[in-house]
């Protein structure tokens, strides 16, 4: 996943660095990149101007709201197991989850180990089957919450809480306990339940398919 963000530019450079960046992408043989728009973001209209560039809004949530937790959240049911991610086979099953989550090819072969311990993958279990997927990056300042995914036919069951537990249970091993991610119409609600939990909002966009150079009738603004 390739994620452009944190944006103040000048409306006129707006056509400039969304051809940079995709050159960066291209040379990598990186083929598409979500571009995350905070409430903050310069120029005001960038979503706007970034759409008439070519991008298309993210499918189907392209809106994502910040938020921050600083109280316990609930508590994970009784009948989830979580673990950290270790083995070879837990690393399949997580990229597995995650993939059929968002929509994106079954992994044929393990991804790349974690070699920075501040980063932890978790899976969920019921009945001992892996069904929900989340990683945790953890600093001196907090935890921020990457990638949560629950298998379609296992959500509502409590997955995802769990997940939110383990990872908020981990910061406060550490001394941080403060959890900020970016939450869908999907995670919304269970991360809102502390009556601590704050938000802002962020709009995404992503380019379509393999990033391609501006074509030369396409004015810059």
């Amino acid at each position: 996943m390739n994620v452009a963000q944190r944006f103040r530019m000048r409306a006129d450079e707006v056509g400039a660095v969304r051809a940079e960046i995709h050159e960066l992408l291209r040379a990598r043989g990186r083929t598409s990149c979500t571009w995350e728009v905070g409430t903050h973001a310069t120029p005001g209209n960038l979503v706007e101007r970034l759409l008439a560039l070519g991008l298309v809004d993210d499918d189907p949530f392209p809106l994502a709201v910040g938020m921050v937790l600083t109280e316990e959240p609930l508590a994970a049911p009784p009948s989830i197991e979580v673990r950290e991610v270790h083995t070879d086979e837990e690393r399949l099953a997580s990229a597995r989850i995650a993939a059929v989550a968002f929509g994106s090819p079954l992994p044929t072969e393990l991804p790349p180990r974690e070699a920075d311990g501040n980063n932890v993958e978790y899976l969920a279990l019921i009945g001992g089957r892996p069904v929900a997927r989340a990683s945790g990056s953890f600093s001196e300042n907090g935890a921020s919450l990457f990638g949560g995914s629950t298998l379609p036919e296992a959500r509502g069951q409590g997955g995802y809480r769990a997940l939110v537990a383990a990872r908020w249970a981990e910061a406060v091993r550490r001394g941080t306990p403060i959890l900020v991610t970016q939450a869908s119409p999907m995670s919304r609600p269970i991360l809102a339940q502390p009556a601590s939990a704050r938000s802002a909002r962020s709009a995404s966009c992503s380019t379509p398919s393999a990033p391609e150079p501006l074509p030369p009738e396409l004015p810059r603004p």
